[in-house]
């Protein structure tokens, strides 16, 4: 006979902060909180529904950045031709 045990929301948003936020692994948040990967993968799909995936959220995070540092570059290139001329 399985025991189930009530999680507090405030531990759940907490777990999937950390893995969304920060990037943890799920194997990592389980261990460090006690819990199973497969509830912890459980919440992720609840929470997902028509919302992005973690690992779509952590693509666009790095495209972000990425776009940034590109729009950083081209408006020094641009302030430099116009002090040219």
């Amino acid at each position: 006979m399985t025991k189930t045990y009530r999680i507090a929301p405030e531990v759940k948003a907490q777990v999937i902060n950390r893995i969304k936020n920060e990037g943890i692994s799920v194997g990592l948040a389980a261990q460090e909180h006690g819990l199973s990967e497969r509830t912890i993968y459980s919440w992720l799909g609840r929470q997902a529904k028509g919302q992005p995936t973690w690992l779509e959220v952590t693509k666009l995070k790095k495209e972000n950045q990425a776009l940034l540092a590109l729009v950083g570059e081209l408006t020094i290139k641009l302030s430099n031709i116009q002090k040219k001329r």
